[in-house]
């Protein structure tokens, strides 16, 4: 029998479950993911860093686990929630199972949780902090502790610590990805498309990845608060002015706008699944695409060179940026996202496209 363990959100509401996964007491922000597939991708995201991730979809774990589908090298997440976790797991690809993955990676879970009702309360408080304990029983202090948790240092804890190389199979470009937390799938879809790519930390400078002379740079995902990584702003201020062909997803889309004196906001619950709509403003066309943040730049706070590209087909807020003074644009949403749709798929070779012809002039 599984032991007894409970979510304890900062307003004092109590949800009581079954553990799975790590035996440990965690605190986090808890958000939710409405993605129906994907939930290797979802565990080993690194934007998650910080938070305990509600999967809306019941079942989870039924097809087990499979290390070529994640998309860092181990999950950053703080803790997991699923209605039914699947213990018996079928899938010709299957290397193991979620409860042994968890255990390993340290991640506690809570399964036989009504998820529905849970995500309920996050769509109408906000995002909420929250705790998982193996004790119902909560003291004020606790509560004020679980209220005034916040996540630090989300960056600097997910990006690699030194430069990594991928070569492509023909190359034709050099392109170097800022990694502020990068899924791997980013670095997978550029390689293909003939670059050669070198991955560096966040915290490399302008004039160093100048100093590579490469034909593009790739601004990554990754998680916090945008607003909270000043030096990367001031960086990425001055590699702008190098007029480099760059194209950035997620918080390489905000810190990018960050750069360039836009503002960024928090949103009451993010954008998270594989089902969100983003229309393109010049063609009307409306993507479904796969989403995963919790900040949003501000339309209105755009300078003149940022025009906004896509918007939320939901609640209109910034989903893409292109920049009429430099060979630039960005996106919020996820382009490479292999455990979602496809569809823009294509903005991987606007970028090669916009370096063929930098390269050509």
């Amino acid at each position: 029998m599984s032991r007894a363990a409970y979510l304890i959100l900062e307003n004092g509401t109590v949800f009581e479950g079954k553990a799975f996964g790590a035996e440990k007491e965690t605190m986090g922000e808890l958000v939710f993911t409405t993605a129906m597939t994907g939930y290797l991708e979802t565990l080993t995201d690194p934007s998650y860093f910080g938070q305990v991730v509600i999967q809306t979809f019941p079942l989870i774990g039924n097809y087990g686990v499979i290390p070529s589908d994640f998309e860092s090298d181990s999950p950053s997440l703080k803790g997991y929630i699923v209605r039914e976790w699947c213990q018996v797991p079928s899938n010709f690809r299957c290397e193991g199972d979620l409860d042994t993955f968890l255990k390993n990676a340290g991640i506690p879970g809570i399964y036989g949780i009504d998820t529905r009702a849970l995500t309920r309360i996050v769509r109408e408080y906000g995002v909420l902090n929250c705790k998982i304990s193996y004790s119902s029983e909560v003291s004020k202090e606790e509560l004020e502790k679980i209220k005034n948790y916040v996540i630090e240092d989300a960056v600097e804890s997910t990006t690699i610590k030194e430069n990594e190389t991928y070569k492509a199979e023909n190359p034709e470009y050099n392109v170097v990805l800022m990694d502020f937390g990068a899924k791997h799938n980013i670095g997978k879809e550029l390689v293909k498309r003939g670059c050669n790519l070198t991955v560096v930390p966040s915290n490399t400078t302008a004039k160093e990845i100048i100093d590579m002379n490469p034909d593009g740079i790739m601004l990554s995902n990754g998680p916090g608060d945008p607003s909270k990584n000043v030096q990367i702003i001031a960086e990425l201020r001055k590699l702008c002015d190098a007029k480099i062909p760059t194209f950035g997803i997620c918080l390489g889309h905000q810190l990018l706008a960050l750069s360039q004196g836009a503002k960024t906001e928090k949103l009451k619950y993010g954008h998270r699944g594989a089902n969100q709509p983003a229309k393109e403003l010049e063609t009307g066309r409306v993507y479904i695409t796969s989403q995963n943040h919790g900040y949003a730049v501000v339309n209105d706070s755009l300078p003149e060179n940022g025009v906004v590209s896509f918007v939320n087909g939901n609640d209109n807020t910034c989903e893409g940026v292109r920049y009429t003074n430099m060979p630039a644009f960005s996106v919020q949403f996820h382009p490479e996202a292999c455990g979602g749709p496809l569809d823009t798929a294509f903005l991987f070779d606007r970028f090669i496209d916009m370096i063929k012809e930098h390269k050509n002039n």
